[in-house]
């Protein structure tokens, strides 16, 4: 065990590498079966677990081996122009990156994105959100320049495809693609910036295995579920995101 912790990052006591590791599992495999709500969950775990500066970089890593195992077992389903829109948009957010949000609230960020993901869930259609270029380009700006700083931000591109009409199987593996390039990007500016990831490299290697048997189970589930039963699950965990980022922006409000 002691020489275990020699390749872990200093001060992380062995129970948070097991925390990490086991909710990598199955955070993973709710992604798998719903297309969200497993980055949100682990972020969570995270920010409990990990000191601060490592929790967004971290949880990045983590999240592209968790997608890039989503979109392996489930490539074909991938509806490509989406994702191409959409990553051209990221390039753009994550150029962007925090210098500019960096000083709005978080509390406000937190709930502009619960009011959106809400209003979009139960609201009448919005007409910006109609399927098509704009909409793919203008949701990876946003979703991008968001997770510089805010990390988990599936439910953006969640609540694009929700819009979009798609199956269920185009709608988690269209996810898992474009959630990817969006994490790849903010890797590498968070490499430029300095932070060490080769301090992290064997936690999270553990945590990226971990999270591809947790997509495999995931997507065992998914295969087998009955399109309405998806649709349902789908927005009732889009719904529980939205009331949990509302209830956090209010605990960071009064603690501002």
């Amino acid at each position: 065990m002691e020489l275990l912790l020699d390749f872990m990052p200093d001060g992380l006591p062995v129970w948070a590498v097991a925390v990490a590791i086991i909710a990598a599992f199955f955070t993973a495999a709710l992604t798998a079966a719903f297309g969200l709500g497993g980055g949100l969950a682990l972020l969570a775990v995270m920010s409990a677990v990990f000191p601060a500066p490592a929790v967004v970089p971290i949880h990045g890593v983590a999240q592209l081996g968790s997608n890039a195992g989503r979109f392996f077992l489930q490539r074909h389903d991938v509806i490509w122009k989406i994702v191409l829109w959409f990553s051209a948009g990221g390039l753009i957010g994550a150029l962007l990156g925090g210098r500019l949000a960096i000083e709005m609230p978080v509390w406000l960020l937190r709930a502009g994105v619960g009011v959106f993901i809400l209003y979009t869930v139960w609201g009448p259609r919005l007409k910006t959100l109609t399927p098509g270029i704009k909409t793919y380009f203008t949701t990876g700006v946003i979703g991008a320049f968001l997770t510089m700083f805010f990390g988990a931000t599936g439910p953006i591109a969640a609540t694009m495809l929700s819009a979009a009409k798609l199956g269920r199987l185009n709608i988690v593996a269209t996810h898992a693609a474009c959630m990817v390039i969006q994490h790849g990007f903010k890797i590498i500016i968070f490499g430029l910036l300095g932070f060490a990831y080769g301090e992290w490299a064997l936690l999270t290697a553990a945590i990226i295995i971990s999270g591809f048997a947790g997509t495999a189970l995931g997507t065992h589930y998914l295969r087998k579920m009955p399109e309405q039963t998806f649709q349902k699950g789908f927005r009732v965990v889009l719904t529980l995101i939205a009331v949990y980022l509302l209830a956090a922006a209010v605990l960071s409000f009064k603690t501002s």
